[in-house]
């Protein structure tokens, strides 16, 4: 009750919000009416009708964007019409004739009937309405989205997005009985009533050509106020603690989500919105906590590395369990350290599982992830959790994800992100003693050797966020027209950037998920500020494709990344994370350019550090 009770608070802090400005024409035009026979109706069809897509659109991929597409040109033609009706009076009882027709048959059998066809007329505006409504996705909404894609379609997810949904009507209704009002008297003292009707059918019009063009989802949400996204945090900080993420709280997977919507950046302790987990507090060593109960692990998809381990037959060990997933740059940098814990007290009563909970769709193929266990050299046992029945049973939030289990099959401890990695040894070591390990290795087990993508990062001058590349949870982008939702679009980079704006250019197919080129020649340029950038890449066909990267127009030479020479020169071979760039000099603010060669390409999310 209490997460409702959030989710619909912040579905009213939407009307502080500029992404709501499409809305309000359709809104207002309802405003002298009768508010329970026309007002209630259009906000309750418009909440129902975004509940709906928005749950459709969380679960179901590419073909319900598609039916979102249909329904929102539906939408548009019928708010057209209704425009036109509140600039001619004329027009508005030639299109009323026959409604007005079957009204008064209905009225003559019922004279309730009237009534109730006005009340329908207003639900079918606010169905159309809801079609067209695209709010900025801030902490709260990110979270619901998030965890709808990991989850499925479900009656909570369904029931969340109605309480938005219906959070932001609360709000709209305050504003359209007040609107209401205001109205009444203008039109009383001034007469000018036929004028405010005809500057409402103009406003509809301009929301509807904004809604159009696009501005709804791009111009206005890029001047989404950083306050409405502080309101939304300090609810949930409030409401739900960090310490949520623990056994036993409730589980909220946040996500820089975009459902043609923007992208909201939000912290958590020191923690990425999108689920990635930057630094975050471990638990203290001494006096340790129990937190819950070491859940099943029947839900792994696969095992590598190890036959299927169960609660029971790990009893007697103390466990250090580690979400992850290989195209994640968080955990790549946690790597060496959980590595380093596995080989230095294996010999002493310690196991290490690795949960792999995959970000992406190509991160469920076994395949894959055995490549990466092999690449990356883990030698401890890992789930693949295909499912996310692990993930689920843990109630994690991030990756990476660190929980300590003792002897007895307590969870004792948890670390959400990078860092604090003494402290988490000193809590396992703790544990160990406990178990009556005795002789253990000397504390401090010093720096791992770390290189390439798993080397520590810049925390001083990383300055941009995570950014993804498929219009689900892209933010910032910068070409001309914005996204053409699942389907070839040529694309164009504008001439200049903003810091942390990137830009397609070339023929791409943009899905919710990621950016597909259709020819070779396309690009990808990036304003950022950081030491290292990396992008997450694949070959769509399977066949390698060739690039090239500059670093503000030349070759990147002493600055190249692991996957790249001097000369920008590079080779996609599979799909995992590339590190494009490392500056070994003066790290600051530069334009980055990739050029891929060959078509086919797959493009999934940049990461810095």
């Amino acid at each position: 009750m209490t997460i409702v009770i959030l989710v619909f608070l912040g579905g009213v802090l939407t009307i502080l919000s500029p992404c709501i400005l499409p809305v309000l024409p359709f809104v207002f035009a309802r405003s002298e009416q009768k508010f329970l026979t026309n007002g209630l109706p259009m906000l309750a069809g418009m909440a129902i009708t975004f509940a709906a897509i928005a749950t459709l659109a969380a679960v179901g991929g590419s073909w319900a964007v598609r039916v979102n597409q249909y329904g929102r040109i539906f939408a548009l033609v019928l708010l057209t019409a209704f425009a036109a009706t509140l600039l001619s009076t004329r027009l508005a009882d030639w299109l009323a004739r026959p409604f007005v027709a079957l009204g008064n048959r209905l009225t003559q059998a019922n004279p309730d009937a009237a009534g109730r066809f006005t009340m329908l007329n207003s639900l079918l505006l606010g169905i159309a309405t809801g079609l067209l409504w695209a709010p900025c996705a801030g902490p709260i909404l990110g979270l619901i989205l998030t965890g709808a894609a990991i989850s499925g379609p479900n009656a909570r997810t369904t029931l969340l997005l109605f309480a938005y949904a219906a959070g932001a009507a609360t709000s709209l209704a305050v504003a359209l009985l007040a609107g209401g009002r205001v109205f009444a008297l203008l039109k009383k003292s001034l007469g000018t009533g036929e004028w405010i009707r005809r500057g409402l059918g103009v406003a509809v019009l301009l929301a509807v050509v904004a809604i159009v063009f696009g501005w709804d989802s791009t111009v206005l949400t890029r001047l989404s106020l950083n306050g409405t996204n502080n309101l939304e945090q300090s609810l949930i900080d409030k409401i739900n603690p960090q310490n949520a993420g623990a056994p036993g709280g409730a589980m909220m997977a946040m996500s820089n989500s975009n459902m043609a919507m923007s992208n909201s950046t939000m912290a958590m302790s020191n923690t990425k919105a999108d689920g990635h987990a930057m630094m975050s507090a471990a638990k203290p060593a001494g006096n340790l906590p129990i937190e819950g109960e070491i859940p099943s692990f029947a839900g792994a998809t696969l095992w590598l590395n190890s036959p299927p381990l169960t609660a029971e037959n790990l009893r007697g060990k103390v466990v250090v369990v580690d979400f992850w997933t290989y195209s994640c740059i968080n955990c790549l940098r946690a790597l060496p350290y959980v590595e380093s814990w596995y080989r230095k007290y294996k010999d002493h009563g310690l196991v290490v599982i690795g949960v792999h909970a995959p970000e992406f769709a190509f991160e469920k193929d076994p395949s894959n992830v055995r490549r990466a266990v092999a690449d990356l050299k883990i030698d401890y046992p890992v789930a693949l959790d295909n499912d996310y029945s692990i993930w689920q049973a843990f109630n994690n939030q991030y990756w990476p994800a660190h929980y300590f289990i003792d002897a007895t099959g307590h969870i004792r401890a948890h670390h959400f992100g990078e860092g604090n990695y003494d402290e988490s040894e000193q809590t396992i070591r703790t544990l160990l003693t406990e178990a009556g390990q005795s002789g253990l290795p000397p504390a401090g087990m010093g720096q791992p050797t770390a290189v390439g993508v798993e080397a520590p990062p810049d925390e001083a001058h990383d300055q941009s966020p995570e950014t993804y590349v498929g219009y689900r949870r892209a933010d910032n982008f910068a070409s001309p027209g914005g996204f053409a939702q699942d389907q070839a679009h040529v694309y164009s980079a504008p001439a200049a950037l903003k810091l942390n704006q990137w830009a397609l250019s070339g023929s791409w197919n943009v899905d919710p998920e990621k950016a597909v080129l259709g020819a070779g020649g396309g690009k990808i340029v990036f304003r950022f500020y950081a030491r290292d950038l990396h992008l997450v890449l694949g070959p769509g066909s399977g066949k390698p494709v060739r690039f090239r990267v500059t670093l503000d127009g030349a070759a990147p030479a002493a600055n190249h990344g692991a996957d790249t020479d001097a000369s920008g020169a590079g080779i996609i071979d599979g799909q995992r994370l590339y590190q494009l760039i490392r500056q070994s000099g003066d790290v600051g603010e530069h334009v980055f350019s990739i050029e891929f060669l060959d078509p086919g390409v797959q493009a999934y999310s940049f990461t810095f550090g």
